[in-house]
């Protein structure tokens, strides 16, 4: 299968299953479904391309098993937020503007069904790796799959510790990771997208793996992620998450300034 017969495959995978999660919100009135449905079928794409790629047997591999665990550890991680928790602030926010607006929210789920296609782009780059054997590349991007992967899971379980005690509500995490960054679970995000580019190398698209990375921070530092969650922050945690923001680095990780 070439890379722009899987890339719609995807695409259409994606679009049943969020019209599926879709249908679910309207009943429940919690979007954050949308998320889980796109961390486990970004993981399922992973598989998906390392099944039908034209590539050499050893990178698909690594690519189905290292992209399908991320998907699979995320959208775990993010159906148990949803099941125990109410509805993340972000779309609480958007609750609050459009209440049920069926056709609003149904392009909200079909846009994050489109950005699962975009973000595969890198698995069909790996997919398509005609390197036979096990090389540096191979294992530089295995190393930085675990080193991101196994950062961003302690940085979650830190958070959702922290959150669980009733003790700390309104206020702010500064245990761990979260001393160091604003968002050390979207630093480890975004780094672990580097793991494909690395697993791409060799591969005659191999530049598609970039769009990985790149996307990711756009997202992230610009887009829906820190933006939105800075925002909901300070409208819940106040004065306190004023502190935070002006002592902590927001993204990368690095020593946090003295308080006056």
């Amino acid at each position: 299968m070439t890379p722009v017969h899987q890339a719609l495959l995807i695409w259409a995978l994606a679009a049943i299953a969020q019209a599926i999660a879709w249908a679910r919100q309207q009943r429940t009135a919690n979007a954050g479904l949308v998320d889980v449905v796109w961390s486990f079928g970004l993981g399922g794409a992973a598989v998906l391309a390392a099944v039908t790629g034209g590539g050499a047997p050893l990178p698909r591999l690594l690519l189905g098993v290292l992209g399908g665990a991320w998907g699979l550890r995320l959208g775990l991680h993010l159906l148990h937020r949803v099941r125990g928790e109410a509805e993340d602030g972000r779309y609480a926010q958007l609750r609050r503007r459009w209440g049920a607006a069926p056709l609003k929210w149904a392009a909200m789920f079909q846009f994050q069904a489109l950005l699962v296609a975009l973000f595969a782009l890198p698995f069909l780059a790996v997919a398509a790796n005609p390197q036979a054997g096990w090389n540096g590349w191979l294992a530089a991007g295995v190393a930085v799959w675990l080193g991101s992967v196994t950062g961003e899971t302690v940085a979650d379980r830190q958070l959702a510790r922290f959150r669980a005690d009733p003790g700390h509500r309104g206020k702010t995490c500064r245990q761990g990771l979260w001393r160091w960054s604003r968002h050390p679970n979207y630093f480890f995000e975004w780094l672990h997208w580097f793991a494909y580019v690395l697993l791409a190398v060799g591969a005659p698209i191999a530049a598609l793996a970039w769009t990985g990375p790149v996307l990711m921070y756009a997202f992230l530092r610009w887009l829906s992620g820190i933006p939105f969650t800075e925002a909901q922050a300070l409208r819940t945690r106040g004065e306190d998450y004023a502190r935070y923001q002006r002592t902590t680095p927001m993204l990368f990780p690095w020593f946090p300034k003295e308080r006056p």
